[in-house]
């Protein structure tokens, strides 16, 4: 199966690019959001957000490429994470893969520590957003610097 090169659906587009905005507006935390699109990508191993967020990460926001390089061993990294951007990886993780079918209540817990109810609601919609575009993305095989469906 050959990549396609149109846009085939504006409006989807649009509404996925208005989701994202609004739940990284209401988070408040550029490098945080990042963080999430970048994790959920690698679960996903979505080319195409990876190499975006990346970009956005580093070149706009100013985050390391060392914290984004250790972004897969979060878990191990110690305190190169904040006990926020922590429980949002979790959050992000638990939300992407659902192995159990719902949030574990102790990455739910942890996550409500660190974030209002508004800021979680913001998270979670970040995390539906990239969530889409990485399945979006991956299932018309569309590679880094294509077209954004």
């Amino acid at each position: 199966m050959t990549a396609r090169t149109t846009v085939l659906a504006p409006a989807v587009r649009d509404a996925l690019v208005a989701l994202g905005a609004a739940a990284k507006k209401g988070l408040g935390d550029p490098v945080l959001a990042e963080l999430v699109m970048i994790r959920a990508s690698q679960i996903n191993a979505c080319a195409f957000c990876l190499d975006m967020h990346v970009d956005v990460a580093v070149e706009k926001n100013g985050e390391s490429v060392k914290r984004i390089a250790m972004l897969s061993a979060w878990r191990e990294a110690g305190d190169v994470f904040s006990a926020r951007e922590r429980a949002a990886l979790a959050l992000t993780e638990a939300i992407t893969v659902l192995t159990d079918g719902f949030v574990p209540d102790a990455v739910w817990d942890e996550a409500a520590k660190e974030f209002d109810e508004g800021g979680l609601a913001h998270l979670i919609g970040a995390i539906a957003a990239i969530n889409s575009w990485n399945r979006l993305m991956v299932s018309r095989r569309i590679e880094p610097g294509g077209p954004a469906w």
